[in-house]
């Protein structure tokens, strides 16, 4: 039977905290392991600053009804990668199949990440998301794998299995292709709601440093409405030609879930959607877009939409590629 017994050190050389866990290279399952993906899972406990790995117990030593450990790693609150097992653990069951993992025996195919978190009211924290980014990451390289070897539970269980909740799994395999594959770039620009004369609202935009996730010292807000009422980014673009464009903003279940970002192209506007209600607290890519040269508003927020939830305007990034 094979095991990972690099995988604290792999998680480590990624820049990912390890804390390993007893004599974890040798408690593992019996039965065959030969792992060719990841798969992400949440323990459906509620994780806090104070109680940041309230399920690790668990994960090691099982439940009555399932003999542990049941996963490679716990994700605690923090980030922190607890190593449980470098073998077989009960974490993924029978696989459907899904991408380019196959049907079959789920402990056997992959390797197994549980993220400490509810999954009810409580999302992923932005340190467990990167961490598991940067782990997932560096353990698919290691396997001689690509991005489409991450997979979440939802998508491979045969048994109804949710998780991990309110995460948006393609997003999250595209993360780890960037972080596998950094993109490449040149002149780079970050407007923020406070940059002075790059930033323009109306009045109609409240100011709010109540999310810790915020980037700078506090974002703007507005309810949705039928008309555009744009907050709009400034950028003095030095050339006419290929930009990548990424927005951040601070994540609640009370913002919006179909935010329009409208970036004045070469071409004319175009509108991306997202959901202001995950994956917050970090640089989300919107897309490439051919810009033309010049200092004008370049990225605007709007308010007309459909979804519901404060609107957030916060930070926006301009990279050429």
């Amino acid at each position: 039977m094979a095991t990972v017994p690099w995988l604290a050190d792999v998680l480590r050389s990624a820049g990912v905290q390890v804390v390993e866990e007893g004599d974890w290279r040798n408690r593992m399952r019996p039965g065959s392991f030969d792992p060719i993906g990841v798969l992400w899972h949440h323990t459906a406990a509620t994780s806090s600053a104070s109680n940041p790995h309230p399920a690790l117990n668990v994960c090691i030593n099982g439940r009555s009804d399932l003999a542990g450990p049941l996963c490679q790693a716990l994700v605690d609150y923090h980030g922190v990668f607890h190593v449980i097992s470098a073998g077989r653990c009960n974490h993924a069951g029978a696989s459907g199949g899904s991408g380019p993992i196959p049907a079959g025996d789920g402990n056997t195919l992959m390797i197994g990440w549980e993220i400490d978190y509810n999954g009810v009211n409580q999302q992923m924290t932005t340190a467990q998301y990167n961490a598991s980014i940067a782990a997932t990451a560096a353990v698919l390289k290691r396997l001689g794998r690509d991005s489409s070897y991450a997979r979440g539970h939802r998508e491979t269980s045969t048994t109804g299995k949710i998780d991990p909740y309110a995460i948006d799994l393609n997003v999250m395999r595209a993360d780890v292709a960037r972080a596998m594959n950094p993109p490449t770039g040149g002149w780079t620009s970050t407007v923020d709601n406070t940059t002075a004369g790059r930033f323009t609202a109306s009045t109609n935009w409240g100011t709010s440093a109540f999310s810790g996730q915020r980037f700078g010292e506090n974002y703007r807000f507005a309810n949705p409405v039928a008309a555009s009422d744009a907050a709009w980014y400034k950028f003095a673009i030095p050339e006419t030609g290929n930009y990548r464009v990424e927005a951040w903003w601070p994540a609640d279940p009370g913002y919006n879930s179909a935010a329009p970002y409208v970036v004045v192209t070469s071409g004319g506007n175009q509108t991306v959607t997202v959901d202001q209600r995950v994956t917050g607290g970090q640089w989300r890519v919107l897309g490439t877009f051919n810009l033309t040269a010049g200092d004008a508003n370049k990225v605007g927020v709007s308010r007309w939409t459909s979804g519901t939830g404060y609107v957030i305007a916060d930070a926006i990034r301009v990279t050429r590629v």
